[in-house]
């Protein structure tokens, strides 16, 4: 039987085709019902074994404070999924709380400030690598990629606002001193860096 056949004048479709259809819409309406009911069955026994429903994530439990503790101090959530092997989401989904679009709990509390990624240009990283730098600088400086430009090259430096902000006066030095005029290209360089920084505050 053609199941769409319709009345030639009024085009509704024809009773015995209404006869037909309506019971199988039942019947799949019933099964669907059914199927669901049963789902929701094993989800309820999986939770009263202590089993959870869901993916299991993807940053195992043993690790999730390392990659937060990384991420806090600077490191980029694209070099987290590298070093874990994980896709971005996942290492988001770690960091969740940590990222800028997460109300904090505590509405009094201060919001950690985010990793930044900066353009320094080479000769100020060049000075900066042969300066005395704490272990968070250094490492910054370790992790950046360097581009090369022409004849010389910029390091794309990833750190937060507060770190770029002591590198900057770290190499203060190459504005020379009274007496002692800095070199052209090493001033212009950190000005170059100077307004990278300032710019993180607007």
């Amino acid at each position: 039987m053609d199941l769409t056949a319709r009345h030639p004048r009024t085009g509704e479709l024809l009773s015995t085709v209404k006869f037909m259809v309506q019971p199988l819409t039942a019947a799949g309406d019933l099964q669907r019902d059914l199927q669901r009911e049963l789902t929701y069955d094993g989800l309820r026994a999986a939770e009263a074994k202590g089993n959870k429903a869901g993916r299991h994530p993807a940053v195992p439990a043993d690790k999730t404070d390392a990659v937060r503790t990384a991420y806090l101090e600077g490191r980029s959530i694209a070099a987290l999924a590298r070093d874990h092997d994980v896709s971005r989401g996942a290492i988001r989904t770690a960091v969740a709380d940590l990222l800028p679009e997460h109300t904090a709990a505590d509405p009094g509390a201060p919001a950690p400030e985010l990793p930044v990624t900066l353009d320094m240009p080479g000769k100020v990283a060049d000075f900066l690598r042969a300066a005395d730098l704490d272990d968070a600088e250094r490492a910054a400086l370790d992790q950046g990629q360097a581009v090369r430009r022409g004849p010389g090259y910029t390091l794309r430096v990833t750190a937060v606002p507060a770190a770029h902000r002591q590198l900057l006066d770290r190499c203060r030095p190459l504005d020379g001193a009274q007496g002692a005029p800095g070199i052209p290209a090493q001033r212009k360089a950190r000005r170059e860096y100077e307004n990278r920084v300032s710019n993180l505050g607007q």
